[in-house]
């Protein structure tokens, strides 16, 4: 089975075929899941010398790392004055550094291992709101005088307006170190990275029980894997695998459309080439491809099927923010899965001396994610004193359970969503 049909998958730039799992293996470390935090993790363990087997239920980069909007922040899903108030300024502090490394970490994975992935630099975070604005500058401002972080600035809703061509926004911030890529192509590169450091991953192999043992035994339909270490990697795509952990996340579904290619028309839309984010609770997001169409992500569903038309889904949010392209050919439409938490920071922890997981990363997954790799595989050589700093962040369930907790969403997206047309 290929990937679902996407404007990723048809400029996927790796066809390696499947390679299910058959039979009995051993290993070091057993990973489930082929997303960024598998694979990063994978090969960070395999530098350092561990043997290790990936088991993903379909392809690499099947879920939301191969779906998603394409952009590169900086830090964390929450803002660093939020971070400071919840947490302290110490702990806020390790979490601005960490953000700050995850986002290094993507760049130098890209540039060490070749991964051709149509990275390019800035990030746009766009104040939906009059309010925003004045946000969006006092965090420039703190960052810069409590921090000492300049690589960022305030932009005038009229200079925005220039770099954007729409007039819904009423100021930003230009992130500089921001970026945004091809994520599909990102993880593929990632996975021949890890295979050529003897990472063995199979495609197509779902697991269905992990046992509490000591060493652990994986299992798939079709075989088994014996691992002193297993890493959960699953995100969204968790489902009924681990009910201890499964309640902290809720998947939730994000809508993207390519257009058709929009030759210079495109500059004219986004004039740097930059990738634009707004601070709606239901964000819009959006950006430039390679090959100068315009990829925006707009829309959420909290059931299991995704809308009947989701081009019509998402040309709605499009044209919103740029109606002069209503005359425009829709060209690709898809829909992904990504998890969520109550706080909006991810959830790392242990079930047991040797099991470990990290997911919920609610739309920061590139870089975070990618750092969460790192961190396991720091975690099990020893080192866990950075894990232990993500894991320590507390991570409420959701009301409810995984049943009753998607009647609670919905009511607080319609709250939030109400709150988005206000000025």
């Amino acid at each position: 089975m290929s990937h679902p049909p996407s404007w990723y998958a048809a400029t996927a730039n790796d066809k390696t075929p499947p390679s299910p799992l058959a039979g009995d293996a051993q290993a070091d470390v057993c990973i489930v899941g082929a997303g960024y935090t598998g694979l990063s993790a994978a090969l960070h363990l395999a530098e350092r010398g561990y043997s290790v087997i990936v088991l993903e239920a379909e392809r690499v980069g099947w879920g939301a790392s191969g779906r998603n909007g394409g952009q590169l922040g900086l830090g964390q899903r929450k803002d660093q004055r939020s971070l400071e108030e919840a947490l302290g300024k110490k702990w806020a502090r390790r979490l601005w550094d960490l953000g700050l490394e995850s986002n290094a970490l993507v760049k130098d994975l890209i540039a060490r291992h070749n991964i051709v992935c149509d990275l390019k630099p800035g990030l746009i975070h766009a104040g939906w709101k009059r309010g925003d604005a004045k946000w969006l500058k006092e965090e420039v401002e703190h960052l810069a005088g409590n921090y000492g972080y300049t690589k960022m600035r305030y932009v005038e809703r009229d200079e925005l307006r220039e770099m954007v061509a729409t007039d819904c926004y009423h100021g930003g911030i230009l992130e500089e170190e921001g970026a945004h890529l091809h994520p599909l192509n990102y993880a593929l590169g990632l996975a021949r990275a890890a295979r050529e450091k003897g990472v063995r991953i199979h495609e197509q192999s779902p697991v269905i029980e992990v046992t509490r043992t000591d060493p652990a035994t994986v299992r798939t339909a079709r075989g088994t894997v014996r691992a002193k270490h297993v890493v959960l990697a699953c995100n969204g795509y968790l489902g009924k695998l681990e009910p201890r952990v499964a309640g902290t996340i809720m998947p939730i579904n994000n809508f993207i459309v390519a257009t058709e290619p929009l030759g210079e028309r495109a500059r004219e839309l986004i004039r740097d080439d930059a990738c634009v984010q707004d601070t709606k609770f239901v964000i819009d997001y959006y950006r430039l491809s390679g090959d100068g169409r315009l990829l925006f992500g707009g829309g959420e569903s909290y059931s299991p099927k995704f809308p009947s038309d989701i081009a019509a889904f998402v040309r709605k949010p499009m044209l919103r923010v740029f109606p002069q392209l209503k005359d425009v050919r829709i060209d690709y439409a898809w829909g992904g899965t990504l998890a969520i938490t109550m706080t909006r920071l991810p959830n790392f922890g242990r079930l047991a001396p040797n099991i470990v997981f990290a997911h919920g990363y609610s739309g920061q997954g590139i870089n975070i994610a990618t750092l969460g790799g790192k961190l396991i595989a720091e975690a099990i050589a020893g080192q866990a004193e950075r894990f232990d700093v993500m894991a320590k962040l507390k991570t409420p369930k959701f009301p409810g359970g995984t049943w009753l907790r998607y009647p609670g969403l919905v009511a607080g997206m319609i709250f939030y969503a109400l709150k988005d047309r206000l000025p």
